[in-house]
């Protein structure tokens, strides 16, 4: 019975191919084309213009603390400089995680050739290599993403190493 159905079920597929198979003996099929001129015009708005997207510069894209004590909180101040021609104003500055805090002027926009400074905070806490990445919105829907890594190493838990001698000397 399994035999029957598959035959069917493959002549029936079978005779579908077929069916869309067309065969053209002694006909070629000619293409006519055309050549269209558009005129196109110039049209001027009174738009504001945006700057372009590399306009904000950063003294460095990424910076290293390298090793960091765990819970000393380290912090960083990123210069961004608009090289643009219009004033560019930070709307956002925001970061990864909750372990990493920016803070940057909200309120000022940034003149043509001017610099700011942003501040990217890490709170150490947790043991181990970091890698964490702030996002820079401005002008709208531009953005710029900056970088801050590096390694926190658990710190002793007393200044110095304890002495064993120091307890005779006290006696």
């Amino acid at each position: 019975m399994k035999n029957f159905f598959f035959l069917i079920i493959s002549s029936l597929f079978a005779f579908s191919v077929q069916a869309q198979k067309v065969k053209q003996k002694g006909s070629q099929t000619k293409v006519k084309t055309e050549t269209v001129k558009v005129k196109t015009e110039t049209v001027t708005t009174d738009a504001v213009p945006v700057p372009p997207a590399d306009a904000l510069k950063v003294n460095e894209e990424t910076h290293d603390f390298g090793k960091i004590p765990q819970g000393k909180p380290v912090t960083y101040d990123f210069v961004v400089t608009n090289t643009g021609t219009t004033p560019l104003k930070i709307a956002n500055v925001q970061a990864s995680c909750g372990c990493t805090t920016p803070n940057w002027n909200r309120d000022s926009e940034i003149a043509p050739g001017a610099s700011e400074k942003i501040n990217v905070g890490y709170n150490a806490h947790a043991e181990g290599p970091f890698n964490k990445l702030v996002t820079i919105t401005y002008n709208g829907d531009q953005s710029k993403i900056i970088y801050i890594k590096g390694e926190v190493y658990k710190a002793p838990e007393s200044s110095a190493p304890e002495n064993a001698a120091a307890s005779e000397i006290k006696n």
